[in-house]
């Protein structure tokens, strides 16, 4: 059997770590242990039901245990798993399960009535599974059941399937901010090497104690689960349903945290916290990735929480969401750190040219973490992994030493009059003011410029502040080609379900306020 079953290394970590309290959730420590035992037994119950090698298994769940042991019973019985957001919409729900061709799904009673909506059409869909589907004994749809969790964990534990390396383990739908979601596929040793990476990058900050209020479902949350497997001894995690900051701050003291995984408007809803108040005496390491961290939001929290440092990482979801890191003893402020080990990074210009140090350009990359390409997509895999590089998209640059600098999207650059205009930059911005909660800038066509660049914020609790004190303040920082001709104040600025800006829906708000004006 290949070291790169991920079913095999979970079995091997809990060997190695011995059992011990691993998981925290409302209010009760599961053991991994215990969890392993359930997995093992629910991995037989799936077999039972006609899950077979290959096949794929979708999860829609908020964060809880049951998530974790539906994705080490998938793998143990050689099947691959298709998380999903539980905030899907009912059209991107019946896309994926078409799409992948699932035999069954996993859910929550609460999600229940959206996946019953969705099985039209989904004719691979054999079962749901619903923890307590006791009191919820219909069927999802005709001819498919709905079968309780807590059964299924009755059968004796089985034995691991052999899967190769290759092997598909997870099946991941992209955001979908350029069209249709497309499924990502990462085998078993993609997803084996990011945990491996991860692991090796952050050997020196090893944390005892953690509070992961990602989504388990979202890629960067499946990269801190794979990464357990490589420790040498056993960690625990305070898992959150989902993220709240004050919860985020009431668990990080109760468990006295050494460490966490946010995304970057995390950081932000943070500061609006009394952290000064609060007892983090022991937090050192905050990981943030998945979108820019905004310099003003890494001073504002490390100064309001001397212990701790903040280091930025880099991925995507076709990287098997990692391609850099900071490491714990060379971190480089502003940067996401340097290619992990394996990775490779390249700056390439349209052409395909590499660029040297400095030079912005797209960002490229080979690793062991890349993808095989799109699900049922060949045309637009060729594309991003044209010339044995995969094309993030995104633009950036290395410095002398190989640290990796991410200036933006490429598709989100604004064209204003012949000039580039990063969202980044003036996002960055916007937020050093003291009144500014979280900022979202787009550009809105502009026939005489090209594009204008257009900004949102959203104030914090308490604080006031004009359209025109912003723009004033975003002119004293930026060049006249940059500053925002339009600012919005609105209550809230649309964040994607793993918190990162929904430009897509700012850009939604643009369009309709342009059609207003007509």
């Amino acid at each position: 059997m290949g070291e790169e079953n991920l079913a095999r290394q979970a079995e091997l970590a809990l060997e190695r770590q011995g059992d011990h309290d691993s998981l925290f959730y409302e209010g009760q420590w599961h053991s991994a242990g215990s969890l392993a035992d359930r997995a093992a037994r629910f991995a037989t119950g799936l077999t039972d039901l006609g899950v077979r090698p290959g096949d794929r298994l979708v999860v829609l769940m908020a964060n809880c245990p049951e998530v974790l042991i539906t994705y080490s019973a998938a793998w143990r019985v050689g099947a691959a798993v298709t998380p999903l957001i539980f905030l899907v919409s009912e059209d991107e729900l019946r896309h994926a399960l078409v799409d992948s061709g699932a035999v069954g799904v996993v859910t929550t009673a609460e999600f229940l009535p959206k996946v019953s909506a969705t099985l039209a059409g989904a004719a691979e869909v054999r079962f749901v599974v619903v923890p307590g589907a006791g009191a919820a004994p219909d069927p999802a749809a005709p001819g498919v059941p709905v079968l309780d969790f807590a059964q299924l964990e009755l059968a004796a534990p089985g034995l691991i399937v052999d899967r190769a390396g290759t092997d598909l383990a997870a099946l991941l739908y992209t955001g979908g901010t350029t069209g249709r979601s497309k499924g990502v596929p990462l085998s078993h040793a993609n997803l084996f090497w990011c945990g491996w990476a991860a692991h090796q990058n952050s050997v020196r900050a090893q944390v005892s104690t953690s509070v992961l209020p990602l989504p388990l479902a979202h890629a960067y949350g499946l990269l801190v689960f794979c990464g357990g497997f490589h420790r040498d001894e056993g960690a625990r995690t305070i898992l959150m349903r989902w993220f709240d900051p004050a919860g985020w701050l009431t668990l990080a003291q109760e468990h006295r945290v050494q460490g966490s995984a946010l995304v970057p408007s995390m950081i932000q809803m943070l500061l609006g916290q009394p952290l000064e108040e609060a007892d983090l005496s022991e937090l050192t390491s905050i990981s943030s990735g998945a979108a820019p961290l905004p310099a003003e939001v890494r001073r504002e929290f490390e100064a309001r929480v001397p212990t701790a440092k903040i280091y930025e990482g880099y991925g995507c979801t076709e990287s098997a969401t990692l391609i850099s890191a900071n490491p714990a003893d060379g971190r480089r402020v502003g940067s996401v750190g340097l290619p992990v080990a394996g990775c490779e990074v390249s700056i390439q210009d349209d052409s395909g040219a590499k660029l040297s140090a400095g030079q912005d350009g797209e960002i490229c990359v080979r690793s062991p973490g890349v993808m095989s390409g799109y699900w049922h997509a060949p045309d637009s895999a060729a594309t991003v992994l044209a010339g044995g590089w995969l094309h993030t998209g995104d633009i950036g640059h290395l410095d002398a030493d190989g640290y990796l600098y991410v200036v933006d999207r490429k598709k989100d650059l604004i064209l204003r009059g012949g000039f580039n205009v990063f969202p980044r930059d003036v996002e960055d911005v916007l937020v050093a003011h003291p009144a500014v909660a979280l900022a979202g800038v787009v550009g809105r066509p502009d026939v005489r410029l090209g594009e204008e660049v257009v900004a949102f914020v959203s104030l914090r609790a308490g604080a006031s502040a004009t359209a025109e004190e912003l723009s004033e303040h975003a002119r004293k920082h930026l060049g006249a080609n940059k500053y925002p001709r339009q600012i919005t104040i609105v209550p809230a600025i649309p964040l994607t379900s793993v918190g990162k800006l929904d430009r897509k829906k700012l850009r939604q708000w643009v369009a309709e306020s342009s059609q207003q004006l007509t």
